[in-house]
């Protein structure tokens, strides 16, 4: 594209507002929508380079809310699984249907200098549920002896993850500026994470591999419980 006059190259820059097929409503919702370098790519139409942190609008006053007093009606529990790396579980409860991040479990066996194993891990995660009905527990899936160790206690229904990482992204974006989740003030980690979690310098389309460990449990929820409904699609062939 930057070299389209050398290249003798037709350039033709088209805008979201372009599409016919979209409504002014449908416009509008987009452009609330996305926002730093998905607002650039999807609404004007610019493939810029990701910058800055990943979720600049979590800087806002009001990102963060209470917990609810209320009655959840379903709970789930998202984990990023880490020995030498943080482990990360964070606990969402759903009202009204708006999913709250209500507690999470964050072990840093560098600060505390000594590492878990996985029935240590496992027993934090019990901790967390209490005595909530838990419907599942999303997990990484590279963490495959730790989810052996939740399935054999038997207490949890525990489901590999979804591990898209820029499309997850993009869904966790859109998710937040929706409120269909929201991170209660009391996870301490999960908002110091989104104060740090930033993109890769370069050309590189990626989020730098640093203080990402709740940033990726929420990711996990997001692609695997939130839009579990959403995503599945099917096609069907037949002979005539």
């Amino acid at each position: 594209i930057l070299r389209h006059k050398e290249k003798n190259a037709l350039y033709i820059h088209f805008k979201m507002y372009d599409n016919p097929s979209l409504s002014p409503e449908m416009i509008r919702r987009y452009q609330t929508l996305y926002t730093g370098a998905f607002y650039e790519r999807f609404v004007e139409g610019r493939w810029v380079s990701a910058d800055g942190t990943v979720y600049p609008f979590m800087a806002l006053p009001d990102a963060f809310v209470p917990v609810p007093d209320v009655e959840f009606t379903r709970f789930v529990i998202s984990c990023d699984y880490g020995t030498v790396n943080p482990a990360s579980f964070g606990l969402w409860g759903l009202y009204d249907g708006v999913w709250y991040r209500i507690s999470e479990y964050y072990y840093n066996s560098r600060i505390t200098g000594f590492q878990r194993t996985d029935e240590e891990h496992y027993e934090a995660l019990c901790e967390l549920a209490g005595n909530r009905i838990i419907d599942t527990v999303v997990v990484d899936p590279s963490a495959a002896s730790f989810i052996q160790v939740v399935e054999r206690h038997g207490r949890f229904n525990v489901i590999p993850a979804k591990n898209q990482v820029l499309d997850g992204i993009r869904n966790v974006s859109s998710a937040l500026k929706e409120k269909r989740i929201r991170i209660c003030s009391v996870c301490v980690d999960t908002i110091r994470e989104f104060g740090l979690y930033r993109w890769a310098n370069g050309n590189k389309d990626a989020p730098v591999k640093e203080n990402d460990h709740a940033m990726d449990d929420i990711r996990y929820f997001v692609t695997t419980v939130l839009n579990n409904d959403n995503d599945e699609i099917f096609a069907i062939a037949a002979w005539r």
